[in-house]
């Protein structure tokens, strides 16, 4: 069974204008589902959709055969799906570890839960242990965007949304961000991914889908996409 399953999506942020069009899609546990396409193109309107931000006009979202469409973000979050937004989902002025407490305000009626949480998200990411007392100010780019993906992937998420994680890193940096995405994944994570790194995308993901004015154009497995990068490339970023 799927671990997601998103049927007949219609949706948008205003009435009467659709940026999501009868978009399906399946994510297999324990795979990277990447998501490309041109801007434009839904695709982080659909990760929004997925956690609650947007409610969808028709259409199904199902994790773990549960109907989740009409839920808030924090029972989505609740259920055991993680979301990282575009750029550093952090909060500047508070600590490190009162960054990573917040990722974990959803179980915090469960305290031995919470420190096991933190400590864990301490070994994934011994770069902050040794910074838990700082401000975020004082973290580089990098360590922001790893703070972003630490905090959740602290609460141990079932399936992870992630909107554009090498966006404004250095490639370096960047390849760090995809090290810890895979080492999530051998831990058991499911990641659904939007990317405009392609050539990334195609790398890491199991199956991917392209998006093109709110509608799939192609899917298939990674050697689909890979045999055809060049025109993949061309594709997804100029919807030609």
């Amino acid at each position: 069974m799927a671990r997601l399953e998103l049927d007949g999506i219609v949706g948008g942020y205003l009435d009467g204008i659709d940026i999501l069009n009868d978009v399906s899609l399946r994510v297999a546990p324990g795979a990277v589902t990447g998501i490309i396409g041109p801007n434009g193109a839904g695709k982080s309107t659909l990760l929004k959709t997925v956690f609650g931000f947007l409610h969808p006009r028709r259409g199904r979202i199902v994790f773990y055969g549960r109907e989740i469409q009409r839920l808030a973000p924090h029972a989505i979050k609740r259920l055991g799906i993680g979301y990282v937004p575009q750029g550093m989902n952090i909060f500047p002025q508070l600590t490190v570890h009162e960054n990573l407490q917040l990722g974990t305000w959803v179980f915090r009626g469960d305290r031995a839960r919470v420190a096991g949480m933190l400590e864990r998200a301490y070994a994934a990411f011994p770069r902050l242990a040794g910074k838990r007392r700082l401000r975020a100010t004082a973290l580089s780019g990098g360590e922001a965007k790893m703070l972003s993906l630490a905090k959740e992937l602290a609460t141990e998420p079932a399936l992870l949304l992630v909107d554009e994680p090498s966006a404004g890193l250095a490639p370096r940096i960047a390849d760090q961000v995809y090290e810890r995405l895979l080492a999530a994944q051998a831990a058991g994570v499911t990641i659904l991914l939007v990317d405009q790194n392609i050539g990334k995308a195609v790398e890491i993901s199991d199956y991917l889908y392209m998006l093109e004015i709110g509608r799939v154009r192609r899917e298939g497995p990674r050697a689909a996409f890979a045999g055809e990068l060049r025109e993949i490339i061309r594709d997804a970023l100029l919807g030609a």
